[in-house]
C-alpha cells in the first residue's frame, strides 16, 4: 500500500531544515519510494544560536538542553505545519513523519570518564501531537544500544534506494561531515562498506564566516586562490581519527568550531585564502585517502556519486578526481534524484521500516552486533466516531 510520508533534516550545519515529501511502499528489498515535494526552512537565527551554545561544552547547561529538546520540537512541527500549508495538504493525508533530530554531542566509542552515547534533540511527541502525525524520532539510541556507533544510518537507505547490480558504485555526502557507502555490484547487504572519512564543509565554512563573514566559499573561489599552509595541514591530518579502520563515525566533537576556532586563532599570521586552502585540501585528501586505503584495495569503483552542498564546490571536486583520476565523478543529478533532499529521504525510509517492524541498519557500517529496530514512535490518538 503506497503512503504518503515526511522527512525532517537538521544537519551539522544549522543553516536550514529540509522537509520532503514522499510516496512509498513496501519494506526492505520491496521498497518503492518517489520524491513528491522539498523545501528548506531558513533556522531561526535565535534558535541557531542557542543550539550551538548547547553544542559548547563550556557553556552548556542541563536547563537550556531540556528547553531546546522541545523548542526544536517546535521548530520541525512548525516547517511541517507550513510546508503542509504551501502545498494544500492535511495531516490526515500524511501517515508518518521521521527525523532525524538535530545532533548536539556524539560519543561513538567509550572515554575515560564517558560510555559511548549521543544525544539528538527535536521531541518526538512535540511534533506528532503539534502535527497531527504519527511521528519516528531518535533513531540512533537503539543502535548504540546493541553495540553499535549510532551512525552512520543513511548507508542502509541507501543500499536499498541506489544500488546497481552492474556497477560498483559509492555514495558519497559532503555535508558538515563526509561520509561515504560502498555499494558492490553483487547488490548484497554484507558488501556494503560505510563510514565517515572526516571533515566537509564543516571547517571550511566556520572559517569562511568568521575570516569572510560569508556563509561558505561558493565554487571554492576563495580556497582556488589560496596556497598550502604545511605546518598546519600536517597538524590537522595527524590526528588519530583517519587512520582509525571502519566502521567509524565523527562529528563537531572534532573537527567543530572550538577546535577550527583555535587553528584560525593560531595561523592568523597567514592570508586568509590560505586557510581556506588548507582546509578545502584536508577535505579534499582526506577522502583520496580514506578510498586508497580502506576501499580500493578490496572493491574497485566505477563511479562516485556526490550529494551535499559540497558536491557544489568546484574547486573541491576537482582535488578530488584529480587524485582518484580512474573513478568516474558524478553528482546525485546525474542519477535524477535531488542532493538536497537525500537524507531527509533517507529517513522516510528508515521511519517507514520501523513502522513494519523491520531492521533498519547496517551492522557492518555502524558496529552494532545485533539487528535491532530503530525508531521511536510518537503515535497520535484520533478518536474513532462511533
Amino acid at each position: 500500500m503506497k503512503k504518503k510520508a515526511i522527512g525532517i533534516m537538521s544537519g551539522t550545519s544549522l543553516d536550514a531544515v529540509d522537509i520532503v515529501l514522499c510516496e512509498i511502499e513496501g519494506s526492505y528489498l520491496e521498497t518503492q519510494i518517489k520524491e513528491l515535494a522539498f523545501k528548506s526552512y531558513s533556522f531561526d537565527e535565535e534558535l541557531k544560536h542557542k543550539t550551538l551554545q548547547a553544542i559548547s561544552l563550556e557553556n552548556a547547561s542541563a536547563k537550556d538542553l531540556c528547553s531546546l529538546n522541545f523548542e526544536l520540537g517546535y521548530l520541525f512541527a512548525d516547517c511541517v505545519n507550513q510546508f503542509l500549508n504551501e502545498h494544500s495538504l492535511t495531516s490526515d493525508e500524511i501517515d508518518f513523519i521521521a527525523s532525524h533530530g538535530q545532533t548536539i554531542y556524539h560519543i561513538p566509542q567509550d572515554e575515560k570518564n564517558h560510555i559511548r552515547s549521543t544525544l539528538q534533540l527535536g521531541d518526538g511527541s512535540i511534533i506528532s501531537s503539534k502535527t497531527g502525525i504519527t511521528t519516528v524520532s531518535n533513531f540512533r539510541t537503539a543502535d548504540m544500544a546493541l553495540g553499535g556507533q549510532g551512525a552512520p544510518l543513511v548507508p542502509y537507505a541507501e543500499f536499498l534506494m541506489y544500488r546497481d547490480k552492474n556497477k560498483n558504485r559509492a555514495m558519497h555526502n559532503l555535508g558538515g561531515i563526509s561520509n561515504l557507502t560502498i555499494l558492490n555490484r553483487d547488490c548484497s547487504e554484507a558488501s556494503v562498506l560505510a563510514f565517515d572519512t572526516g571533515p566537509a564543509n564543516m571547517m571550511i565554512d566556520y572559517s569562511m564566516q568568521q575570516l569572510y563573514h560569508l556563509p561558505y566559499d561558493q565554487n571554492g573561489a576563495t580556497a582556488r586562490k589560496g596556497q598550502l599552509i604545511r605546518s598546519m595541514y600536517d597538524q590537522i591530518m595527524s590526528k588519530s581519527y583517519f587512520n582509525e579502520c571502519p566502521p567509524k563515525s565523527t562529528g563537531r566533537e572534532l573537527f567543530g568550531n572550538l577546535y577550527t576556532k583555535s587553528l584560525i586563532d593560531q595561523y592568523m599570521n597567514h592570508k586568509k585564502e590560505d586557510i581556506i586552502h588548507t582546509l578545502t585540501k584536508v577535505t579534499a585528501n582526506s577522502i583520496i585517502e580514506a578510498y586508497e586505503r580502506f576501499v580500493l584495495k578490496n572493491t574497485p569503483l566505477d563511479e562516485i556519486i556526490f550529494a551535499g552542498g559540497g558536491a557544489y564546490n568546484t574547486y573541491l571536486m576537482e582535488l578530488i578526481q584529480t587524485g582518484l583520476p580512474n573513478i568516474k565523478i558524478m553528482r546525485l543529478e546525474d542519477l535524477g534524484f535531488n542532493s538536497q533532499s537525500k537524507e531527509a529521504t533517507a529517513f522516510v525510509v528508515l521511519g517507514n521500516e520501523t513502522l513494519n517492524g523491520h531492521y533498519n541498519h547496517l551492522l557492518k557500517a555502524t558496529g552494532a552486533t545485533t539487528y535491532g529496530i530503530l525508531g521511536q514512535i510518537s503515535p497520535v490518538y484520533k478518536k474513532v466516531k462511533s
